[in-house]
């Protein structure tokens, strides 16, 4: 197989509450994004990485992996599947529909290779994209717009979707097409191929794939990648 990645990393953070975004902010000596392209370059037969950055984004250039041959910049665009969509654009460019692309959040830098590398052998495998993901253990609740809440939701057969997300590059840059132009909301790279009438596989991860989100969520990213 041949494979490639995406990397949408044009958002700010705004929940961070931090001066830069969060993908810039330094965690385990490095930033956020070189810990996760770090990462993300030590995988076998990877070929290219695309880091789709905001427009006039100040703080790439000045990053020594920014000169890595195998990374490719495209500008981001105004929500996360707008800058996924613009780099596959620039991958079909590159190299084939029938190649294989992980999307990968900037924000999850402690994602394990062992995982990632499961991930493309099950998809690969069985024909068909999938994403990492973690069972849901804890009980859930539906609320109303007030927090008040409205009913117990059965945990069983949920998931919280993870990344990278897995996909023929093909096939996700038309599902991802086909969803922005009818409206429907992009939430992940799953649930466009849901929307083309796909079921991605699901193959579980561990729970040091955080997304970094919140201040909190930096002191448990360091924690991880401290303790590999």
């Amino acid at each position: 197989m041949t494979l490639h990645a995406v990397i949408p990393a044009a958002g700010i953070g705004s929940r961070m509450g931090a001066e830069v975004p969060k993908q810039y902010l330094k965690v385990a000596g490095k930033t956020v994004i070189e810990q996760t392209l770090e990462r993300l370059l030590r995988l076998p037969g990877l070929e290219n990485i695309v880091v789709a950055l905001g427009e006039g984004d100040p703080f790439w250039p000045g990053l020594g992996i920014s000169n890595d041959t195998r990374l490719v910049t495209v500008k981001g665009g105004k929500e996360r599947a707008d800058s996924v969509l613009n780099g596959l654009y620039k991958l079909r460019q590159l190299c084939s529909d029938d190649d294989w692309v992980l999307v990968h959040d900037a924000a999850r830098p402690c994602v394990r290779l062992t995982e990632i590398e499961l991930l493309i052998e099950t998809c690969v495998n069985h024909g068909q994209g999938g994403i990492l993901a973690t069972p849901v253990h804890d009980t859930m609740k539906r609320s109303d717009n007030h927090n008040r809440i409205l009913e117990t939701i059965p945990r069983e057969n949920l998931w919280h979707a993870c990344t990278p997300q897995l996909f023929r590059i093909g096939e996700l840059t038309e599902a991802i097409e086909g969803a922005l132009e009818s409206g429907y909301p992009v939430t992940d790279e799953a649930s466009a191929m849901e929307r083309a009438g796909q079921q991605p596989l699901l193959v579980e991860c561990s729970l040091a794939n955080i997304k970094i989100t919140r201040p909190d969520d930096l002191a448990l990213a360091e924690f991880y990648l401290r303790g590999e």
